[in-house]
């Protein structure tokens, strides 16, 4: 079953290029880093009680076939459309669905579309979630382990030109702060006591940021496509804590102070390394107008789960056994933390040529743009 998903978006991909090659160039490849809001698969290879999945029903329910893939999503996520944007079929496969097979398939598949990496779970740090997930430092490490097996495979002068004009797309922090709610609420402690332990832990997370962004730098990456981390405080797992269903406003100021710091450090990151270019997506600011006005984009419902149990649908996961509503692409949740198919389908379409206040400096279509120039459409370096 995972070979047939596998199979399936690698050859809607070769058809996607074809196509592609008669009007226009694509980026070469994508390589994803992040979390379940990204992840296609990888936690399905993962073992332990602990790690989160979406490998069953009713996951998936809206992809082709009705498949669950290990997206946590009913169809599509952030990733897929990201992808779709530019040029691709869906995202690349999941890494580990390659990683122990012969390095023929992950090479060709990373040379010619690109590997996910990201995982259910995954933190910025290497603590958070521990031991049910992929870091974003081991997602960087697998990604070298990747390189040098293309470069063995096909040389350092064709996987070189590929890797610096292809898209790094990268989403994380979510869970970090996740936990860091969690442990402030087991210690009761204040909004005003919150906000100053979060201004601590920006420290270690940006430094951990910059240093994997340095390391992919160093690998020859230069193109970043860098989402940061939605509304937090309004998914169903948190308002679900509140006797009213109210959105946690101390934990979307801890978000926007998260996202405050990653835009500054993209800001040095550039300023530092010579051609690095970026776009930075405002998820955040585009889930906050949507739920300031949900008619406007469709929706009805802002608050509750699609796919869940108990009360707002999110006090409990969504299992076989849970109820399904039947108007997806009105709710702008999917399941207790993640956006449903439609959701992730207008962030990626707002940060690819949306409005431009939900990108800087650039948009995604620009960073797109930048690596799918004349060069590459007469070299072939698709």
């Amino acid at each position: 079953m995972r070979m047939g998903i596998l199979l399936l978006c690698l050859v809607i991909s070769m058809q996607a290029l074809i196509g592609t090659v008669a009007v226009g160039c694509r980026p070469p490849a994508m390589y994803v880093f992040g979390s379940s809001i990204l992840d296609v698969g990888n936690n399905n290879y993962l073992r332990g009680a602990a790690v989160g999945t979406a490998n069953s029903p009713y996951n998936g329910v809206d992809f082709p076939g009705s498949i669950p893939t290990g997206r946590f999503s009913n169809g599509y996520n952030i990733a897929d459309y990201v992808a779709k944007n530019m040029g691709f079929a869906c995202s690349p496969p999941p890494y580990l669905s390659l990683a122990h097979s012969s390095s023929g398939p992950l090479v060709q598949t990373a040379l010619t579309s690109g590997i996910n990496y990201a995982s259910g779970g995954a933190g910025i740090l290497d603590s958070t979630n521990a031991g049910s997930t992929i870091p974003l430092s081991k997602e960087v490490k697998y990604f070298g382990a990747t390189k040098a097996k293309m470069v063995a495979a096909a040389g350092a002068n064709t996987v070189n030109p590929v890797i610096s004009r292809s898209i790094f797309l990268i989403g994380m922090g979510n869970n970090d702060l996740y936990v860091f709610a969690a442990s402030e609420r087991a210690r009761n402690r204040s909004d005003a006591e919150q906000r100053r332990d979060a201004a601590a832990l920006y420290a270690s997370l940006i430094s951990n940021y910059s240093a994997a962004v340095t390391e992919l730098y160093s690998l020859g990456a230069r193109k970043f496509a860098v989402i940061n981390v939605w509304m937090l405080g309004c998914v169903p797992g948190e308002r679900v804590l509140s006797p009213t269903g109210a959105c946690s406003d101390i934990l979307n100021q801890v978000v926007a102070g998260f996202n405050k710091s990653l835009g500054s450090l993209l800001v040095d990151l550039a300023a530092r390394l010579p051609g690095l270019v970026y776009s930075l997506g405002d998820s955040f600011g585009f889930t906050e107008d949507v739920l300031a006005n949900p008619g406007a984009s469709g929706y009805t419902d802002v608050a509750s789960t699609c796919c869940g149990g108990g009360r707002l649908g999110a006090e409990a996961w969504c299992t076989r056994n849970s109820t399904l509503c039947v108007n997806r692409d009105q709710h702008v949740f999917w399941d207790r933390i993640h956006p449903s198919q439609r959701t992730a389908f207008l962030i990626a379409r707002a940060l690819y040529d949306g409005p431009p206040k939900y990108t800087t400096p650039i948009n995604f279509m620009q960073l797109a743009s930048q690596v799918s120039d004349t060069y590459d459409c007469e070299l072939g370096l698709l």
